[in-house]
């Protein structure tokens, strides 16, 4: 497969963050006992400078996630004990749909030409079916905890769905999750593990939330088959 300039300037720019972020040890800040332990001092920078503190937190969480980068679970945590449960779901609903759609352009650009020329014949029913139901697919997927954050985004940039049905179903399907966490970020002090945010009760309400529009479109169009042989 020969790469164009453009795509070797693409993956070349992705790897110099990746590295930077490592190579710098940004990683380890991004974990449960490190976002408790900052914080106090996150708070005070917050107070002194509310605006400059949005903006590094949006930009920050965008370039996270459009680099498929860990650490979005403790960013959406820290949005919530940053700037409590309006205002941190607010913005990190938009920064998390953001970087997401960034990521799946990524691969789109990068890997779904490629793909597509060598599996297409193979693939055929597949964008046959997500062109007619990949957002309830992708509602679905984005529902359910279960399915990694960046798997979805990367994995539907290689198929034909629209950026723009990506970037609304993303941000809809990932509201009441983001919610759940957010609103977790608000008690931070009384968290002891990840684990303790997501029941099993919670996580099954989630997944039939998300497979119920499947579910009813399927029986639509049942119905519509059964009057037109009737």
């Amino acid at each position: 497969m020969k790469l164009s300039a453009s795509k070797i300037a693409v993956i070349l720019l992705i790897l110099l963050f990746v590295v930077s972020y490592f190579f710098l040890g940004l990683d380890s800040y991004l974990t449960l006992d490190a976002l408790k332990t900052q914080q106090a001092s996150f708070a005070a920078f917050y107070q002194e400078h509310q605006l400059l503190t949005v903006l590094i937190y949006f930009l920050g969480y965008v370039l996270m996630a459009a680099l498929s980068l860990p650490g979005a679970t403790i960013l959406t945590l820290a949005g919530g004990a940053l700037f409590g449960f309006g205002l941190g779901l607010l913005i990190v609903s938009f920064a998390s749909t953001i970087g997401a759609t960034g990521a799946f352009l990524v691969a789109r650009f990068l890997l779904r030409d490629s793909i597509q020329q060598r599996y297409g014949d193979r693939l055929t029913k597949f964008n046959e079916g997500i062109e007619r139901e990949g957002a309830f697919y992708l509602f679905t997927l984005r529902l359910v905890p279960l399915f990694p954050f960046f798997v979805i985004n990367l994995g539907m940039g290689l198929t034909p769905i629209r950026a723009l049905t990506f970037y609304w179903v993303s941000q809809l399907g990932m509201l009441p999750g983001t919610a759940v966490y957010v609103l977790a970020g608000t008690q931070l002090s009384s968290l002891q593990s990840l684990g303790d945010i997501l029941s099993f009760k919670l996580i099954l309400s989630f997944a039939l939330l998300g497979v119920f529009p499947l579910l009813a479109k399927r029986f639509t169009t049942y119905l519509k088959k059964q009057r037109k042989t009737s």
